[in-house]
């Protein structure tokens, strides 16, 4: 059997052209990049979690799936300030409830780390584009502090670089590609020119660009503080004010060094000012397939991007305070429930060991560092695989996708199902809410408390 126009649900390029053949059991997918053929090997994987799992004498052990929810809604709904972290890799519909479960519970919600690029177009707005607009007019292409060569391989051959387009019918000769990154990544190696910066000289810099296009020349010192000579500089200036459709694609690289959303948000005005020159529009190499998702639904929802703090009764958004790297530091949370993504491998030590202390839930789908220190273990489901739903594309645009296969499990049909499912237990009426709490952290007596679910 062959299955067409399969969405990827690996990175924010979100391919939409993905062949599948299943032949003898086995899965064959076409079109598909290194990092998504990972993706799809999981469905047939001998490591995929098939069943609930509860931690229960150091070892996860399997548990019934009516079992699991109780024990989950339990350790949340008994939780004085729970922290609910969505992951990127699954849909908005799932998103959508994890939030609501977030708002009855008074508890943080949170994502993966794109904060510091939300903050920077909220404060300077953003000139932007689809990456099909980019296809047909872009004829300059800067990558800052990005390499997609590696990170997302087939943005360049579907939208960046080398496709023929409406206006650049000649794919990569008809364009220009410049790379500002300190590495000389494969993507660097690729391009026209490389701009070949010190880590974290990324505000000096555009600051001195900023500077030149305001007919004046920046003092000497930013050379040495940006290992970048004004020469360059001007060079690189020259051919953004003279192309005919410029963008920037902005890659974590930028909004982690020093600046951090500073260097977003003067970035942004950046390409505010080349637009007096020529049209010029800046976009988010987005490394998680629906890293755009939460955003939209967040602010949808409740008029804030991430960070969201219910804990009285209505939304609140603080950056810095109700983000979860900072919860986890200052030890403001007392039970976390992760959701489709290895949050563990995404913070520092000192919150990761934290976060090993308190009861901890996982929703994923194969084994990971996060799932190696939960408490409860929930099987996840693949979306745009096994299940219906939409995604956020990395230039925002939604795309909705359609499976080719059903869900593997009978008691749940999506992720989205699972958060229901919980969100329906933690409602319920439970006379013994926080018995089961002080209960499970003694595991001795887990046998006797909770006959018939192991």
């Amino acid at each position: 059997m062959i299955y067409k126009n399969i969405v990827c649900p690996v990175c924010g390029a979100a391919c939409d052209d993905i062949q599948v053949e299943i032949k003898d059991g086995k899965i064959e997918a076409k079109n598909v990049c290194k990092m998504g053929i990972f993706r799809f090997n999981e469905i047939t994987s001998p490591r995929r979690f098939k069943q609930p799992f509860l931690k229960f004498g150091g070892k996860l052990r399997p548990v019934s799936w009516d079992g699991a929810l109780q024990i989950a809604a339990d350790i949340l709904s008994s939780a004085k300030r729970p922290l609910i972290f969505i992951g990127s890799e699954t849909s908005c519909e799932a998103h959508k409830v994890g939030l609501m479960i977030g708002e009855h519970l008074g508890a943080i919600v949170d994502t993966v780390g794109n904060g510091a690029t939300v903050m920077g177009t909220q404060e300077a707005g953003r000139v932007g584009a689809t990456e099909g607009q980019k296809k047909n007019r872009a004829d300059l292409l800067v990558y800052w502090g990005a390499n997609p060569l590696e990170s997302m391989p087939r943005q360049m051959s579907r939208y960046g670089v080398f496709p023929r387009g409406y206006w650049t019918k000649r794919g990569r000769f008809d364009r220009t590609i410049i790379t500002v990154d300190p590495r000389k990544t494969l993507t660097a190696r690729a391009s026209d020119l490389h701009v070949q910066l010190k880590p974290g000289s990324d505000y000096e810099l555009i600051s001195a660009l900023l500077t030149l296009l305001h007919g004046k020349t920046p003092h000497h010192s930013v050379e040495e503080i940006t290992g970048v000579s004004i020469s360059v500089m001007e060079e690189m200036l020259g051919i953004m004010k003279n192309c005919n459709f410029g963008t920037i694609s902005v890659g974590i690289g930028l909004s982690s060094s020093l600046g951090k959303y500073r260097n977003i948000e003067i970035a942004m005005n950046l390409v505010k000012e080349l637009n007096n020159y020529s049209k010029f529009t800046i976009g988010i190499i987005r490394s998680h397939c629906n890293a755009a998702g939460f955003t939209q639904v967040a602010s949808y929802m409740y008029g804030y991007p991430f960070g969201l703090d219910f804990m009285r009764g209505h939304p609140r958004y603080n950056p810095g305070e109700f983000t979860t790297v900072d919860l986890l530091r200052e030890k403001d949370v007392d039970a976390a429930f992760v959701i489709c993504s290895d949050l563990l491998s995404q913070i520092p030590t000192d919150c990761a060991d934290y976060l090993a202390e308190i009861p901890l839930i996982c929703l994923d789908t194969v084994p990971c560092p996060t799932t190696s220190i939960s408490d409860i273990v929930l099987p996840g489901v693949i979306d745009s695989i096994e299940c219906e739903g939409t995604f956020y594309r990395l230039d925002d645009v939604p795309i909705y996708f359609e499976p080719f296969l059903d869900s593997p499990f009978k008691f749940t049909q999506s992720n989205e199902d699972t958060l229901k499912q919980l969100f329906e237990k933690i409602k319920e009426e439970n006379d013994h809410t926080g018995f089961l709490q002080s209960a499970f952290k003694q595991e001795e007596a887990m046998p006797a408390i909770l006959p018939g679910v192991l």
